[in-house]
C-alpha cells in the first residue's frame, strides 16, 4: 500500500512512498486541507542522499503508532529541499532562530491558517535515546499544546513571523562604515580564517570562503594569515584527503573529522563543480600542485562516466549508502568507497600493498569501521606503480577497468540498486534529477579548468550541459529550474538565474580562443556555439531575472519570482553563503560583467544598488556573506581586456579574478591591447609585457 508521494518525481518523495504515514506533497490542496480540519502541519524536509533523513525513513516515518497518531492528528507535508529551496531556506531559518542550530531532516510544525511555525527539530527517535525525546511524545506534546494554549501559541508565532521578517528586510543597523577597500580587506580576512586549518569538529569544503581568500591575496593585506599559504593547504586537504575518492574519481561531501580522513560518503553535484573551479584557480595562481590536476581529471572522469545523462545535463547527487549484496535489508554507509586490509592483499601483489601504504593511510585496522578510506600522506605526482594499484581497485569496484569503461549506468532507486546484475561492487543510488544551479556550478569548474587545462574535453561537456538547459528549460518562456526525465518543472529561483548567467559568461570567456581556431571538422560538436551566443543568452536570462525577481523596493533579488511566492510567509533574499554561494553575491558580480562585456550601464547601476541593499550585513556579519565580498571586489576592480585571439588565448590561463576578455580586431596601430578599469580606458599596450604590466595593476585597485 502506498501514499500520495508514490506518483512523485522527486526520488527523495518516492522513498517515503511505502510509510503508513499519509504524507502529502506541498500543494494548495494539502494547506487547504489542513486549514478545513484545523489540523496543525507537520512540515518535513530532507533531500535524497542525506543520511539522517534516510534513517528517519526507516524508523519513525515506518512506525505504525507514530503514523496512526500523526493521521489523526496532524497534516503531514513532504518536501524535498532540492526542488523548494524557497521553502526550506525559511522554514531552516525558523528551526535556528528556535533551536540554535540547523540540519535535516528538518522537521517543523506549522500553524494551518498562516503557515508560521511553533516549534522544530531535526532527527527524532522512535523511543527516547541520545537525548532526544521518542517521536510519539513530541507529537501528543505538540498538539496538546496547539489545542489548548492558544495565547501562548500566538505570541510565539508572532515572535517568529518578526524575526523573519526583520531577517528579510535587512535594515541597517551600521553607523560607522568601513571604506570599500577596508571592508574587502575585512571580508578576506574572515574568510582566510574560517578555512584555516582547525583542530575539531567536521571538515566541509567551504568553496565560497576559499575562493573569497584566494582572490584577496593579490592584494598583499597586511594580516595574521599567510593567505596564499591558507588556500594552497585547502586544495591540498581537498586533491589529498579521503573526501576525494582517490579510485572513482569525485569529491564526497565532507569529513567527518579534522583532519580530511573519514567522508561523509554522498557525493554532490555542486561540491564537485565547486571544488574543480577552485582547484583549477589555485593552479592558475601559480601553485601548480600535480594532485590537484589529477583531482580535477578524476573528476570529470567520473562526471563522464557516472552523472551525466545521454541528453548531456548532469545528474544531481550519489548516496553515501549501498547495499554490500542484493540480499541486504539496509545499505550501508560508504559500502561501496572503503576497503579491507584483506581485499587488498587479494587484489594487489606484496609490492604493490607495501607501496600503497607508504602513500595512503592503509593499515590492517583501517580507519573507518574496521576498513580503510584511502587518503593521501604525501603531495606530487603518484608513481606508475601506485596508478596501476588504484587501476585494480577501480577494476574491483566497477568490474572493469578505468580505459574501458566510458559509461556506468545509475541505479535510480535501491531495488535497481539490488536486482541489477553489476559486475563489481553494488552502487549507491544516483539522484538523476536535473537541477539547473547545481548543473551550472559544474558548468563553472569545467569552463574553469578548461581554460586553465587547455583540455577541449572539458568544455565540451560544459557545452552540452549548457545547450539542454538553454532547449529544454523554458515553459511559455519562463526558465525553470528542474528536469525530471525530459519533463521541466518548478520556476527558477534566484541561484538557478544567477548560477546559470555565471555559467554562460564562464563559458563565454572560456570559449573566445577556441571559437575563433575552430576547425571545420568541430563545426557540428557543442562547441560551435559561437562565444557571442553564451553572451546573448546570458543577457536574455538576466532580462526575465530582472524583471521578475528584483526587489524594487528594498535592491537585491528576491529567492522566488513575484508571482509564486502566494505560499510563502516571507519573501527571501538569498546573501548567506552555505554549501553554495547566495544567489545575490553571484547576481552582483554577474551584473558587473555583463557592463564590462555590454557597454551597458543599467548593469552597474543595478550592481552598486545590490551592494548597498546589503552593505550593513557585510559590514555587520562578514563569516555570512564572502560571495557579497567576491562582488565588491568585481565592482572595484572590474577589468575588461580587448585584445586579439592570440592574446587572449595566452591569458585565459592565467589567474585574472576580477577581468573579462574581448577579442577585437580594431586595435590602434601598434597596440596589442586595450585595458579599461571600469569606466576609463588605458593608453594602448604596445607590447605583451606591457598589456600584462596594466592588467596586473588594474586588478590591484582596491587600495588605490
Amino acid at each position: 500500500m502506498t501514499n500520495r508521494l508514490a506518483e512523485a518525481k522527486s526520488l527523495y518523495l518516492r522513498k517515503h512512498a511505502e510509510n503508513p504515514i499519509d504524507w502529502w506533497p506541498w500543494c494548495d490542496e494539502a494547506l487547504a486541507t489542513a486549514r478545513a480540519q484545523n489540523k496543525p502541519i507537520f512540515l518535513s524536509i530532507g533531500y535524497s542522499s542525506c543520511h539522517w533523513c534516510t534513517v528517519m525513513e526507516g524508523e519513525a516515518f515506518s512506525d505504525i503508532a507514530i503514523a496512526d497518531y500523526m493521521n489523526a492528528n496532524y497534516l503531514p507535508i513532504k518536501v524535498d529541499r532540492e526542488e523548494r529551496p524557497d521553502l526550506d531556506s525559511i522554514y531552516m531559518q525558523a528551526l535556528q532562530m528556535m533551536s540554535g542550530q540547523g540540519g535535516w531532516p528538518l522537521n517543523i510544525f506549522l500553524s494551518p491558517e498562516d503557515l508560521v511555525p511553533f516549534y522544530a527539530g531535526t532527527y527524532f527517535p522512535v523511543d527516547p535515546r541520545y537525548g532526544r525525546p521518542g517521536f510519539l511524545q513530541v507529537l501528543q506534546a505538540l498538539r496538546r499544546y496547539y489545542d489548548t494554549e492558544k495565547a501562548d501559541l500566538q505570541q510565539r508565532k508572532a515572535l517568529i513571523v518578526e524575526s523573519l521578517l526583520t531577517s528579510a528586510v535587512l535594515q541597517d543597523g551600521t553607523t560607522d562604515e568601513l571604506e570599500d577597500h577596508e571592508l574587502l580587506r575585512q571580508g578576506w580576512e574572515t574568510s582566510t580564517g574560517i578555512i584555516t586549518p582547525s583542530q575539531s569538529g567536521n571538515s566541509f569544503p567551504m568553496i565560497p570562503y576559499t575562493e573569497l581568500a584566494l582572490r584577496g591575496t593579490r592584494f598583499n593585506f597586511e594580516s595574521r594569515y599567510d593567505g596564499k599559504q591558507v588556500c594552497t593547504q585547502r586544495g591540498l586537504d581537498l586533491a589529498l584527503g579521503g573526501i576525494y575518492d582517490h579510485v572513482g574519481g569525485g569529491f564526497h561531501r565532507y569529513t567527518v573529522d579534522p583532519t580530511w580522513t573519514v567522508p561523509h560518503f554522498e557525493k554532490m553535484l555542486y561540491d564537485n563543480g565547486q571544488i574543480v573551479e577552485y582547484l583549477a584557480s589555485l593552479w592558475s595562481a601559480g601553485v601548480q600542485e600535480p594532485a590537484f590536476e589529477r583531482a580535477i581529471a578524476g573528476t570529470v572522469q567520473w562526471l563522464k562516466r557516472e552523472m551525466t545523462a545521454p541528453e548531456g545535463y548532469f545528474y544531481a547527487s550519489q548516496d553515501a549508502d549501498s547495499f554490500t549484496q542484493a540480499t541486504a535489508v539496509e545499505p550501508e554507509e560508504g559500502a561501496f568507497y572503503v576497503w579491507s586490509y584483506s581485499e587488498l592483499q587479494q587484489l594487489l601483489t606484496p609490492e604493490e600493498l607495501t607501496e600503497l601504504q607508504q602513500q595512503f593511510t592503509v593499515t590492517s585496522n583501517g580507519n573507518f569501521e574496521g576498513r580503510n578510506v584511502l587518503q593521501r600522506r604525501n603531495s606530487g605526482k603518484l608513481s606508475a606503480t601506485l596508478e596501476t594499484s588504484l587501476n585494480k581497485l577501480f577494476t574491483a569496484r566497477y568490474g572493469v577497468s578505468s580505459d574501458s569503461l566510458e559509461t556506468f549506468p545509475p541505479a535510480r532507486n535501491n531495488q535497481e540498486a539490488k536486482t541489477t546484475n553489476w559486475s563489481g561492487r553494488i552502487p549507491s543510488v544516483t539522484d538523476t534529477k536535473m537541477i539547473v544551479a547545481w548543473n551550472s556550478l559544474m558548468i563553472s569548474g569545467l569552463a574553469k579548468a578548461a581554460g586553465v587545462f587547455q583540455q577541449p574535453l572539458y568544455l565540451e561537456l560544459a557545452a552540452r550541459a549548457a545547450n539542454f538547459i538553454l532547449e529544454n528549460q523554458f515553459v511559455d518562456g519562463r526558465f525553470q529550474r528542474l528536469n525530471y526525465q525530459g519533463e521541466p518543472s518548478v520556476l527558477a529561483q534566484s541561484e538557478d538565474y544567477a548560477l546559470f548567467i555565471k555559467a554562460l559568461l564562464d563559458l563565454h570567456q572560456a570559449s573566445l580562443a577556441r571559437n575563433e581556431n575552430q576547425s571545420s571538422q568541430t563545426q557540428h560538436s557543442p562547441l560551435s556555439t559561437h562565444h557571442s551566443l553564451w553572451l546573448e543568452n546570458a543577457i536574455a536570462i538576466q532580462d526575465q531575472f530582472n524583471e521578475f525577481l528584483w526587489s524594487v523596493e528594498l535592491g537585491g533579488y528576491n529567492n522566488t519570482s513575484r508571482d509564486s511566492s502566494q505560499d510563502l510567509i516571507v519573501r527571501e533574499r538569498s546573501y548567506a553563503d552555505n554549501a553554495t554561494p547566495s544567489a545575490n553575491g553571484i547576481a552582483i558580480a554577474n551584473l558587473v560583467r555583463l557592463a564590462l562585456l555590454t557597454d551597458n550601464l543599467d548593469y552597474l547601476d543595478l550592481a552598486e544598488l545590490g551592494l548597498k541593499a546589503f552593505k550593513s550585513v557585510m559590514h555587520r556579519a562578514p563569516q555570512a556573506c564572502p560571495s557579497l565580498f567576491t562582488a565588491l571586489d568585481w565592482y572595484r576592480n572590474s577589468t575588461l581586456i580587448r585584445s586579439t585571439t592570440e592574446q587572449i588565448n595566452s591569458l585565459i590561463p592565467k589567474f585574472l579574478p576580477a577581468a573579462v576578455f574581448a577579442i577585437t580586431s580594431d586595435l590602434p596601430e601598434g597596440s596589442v591591447g586595450l585595458v579599461c578599469q571600469g569606466l576609463k580606458c588605458l593608453a594602448p599596450a604596445e607590447s605583451v609585457e606591457h598589456l600584462w604590466q596594466q592588467v596586473e595593476k588594474s586588478q590591484n585597485r582596491a587600495l588605490d
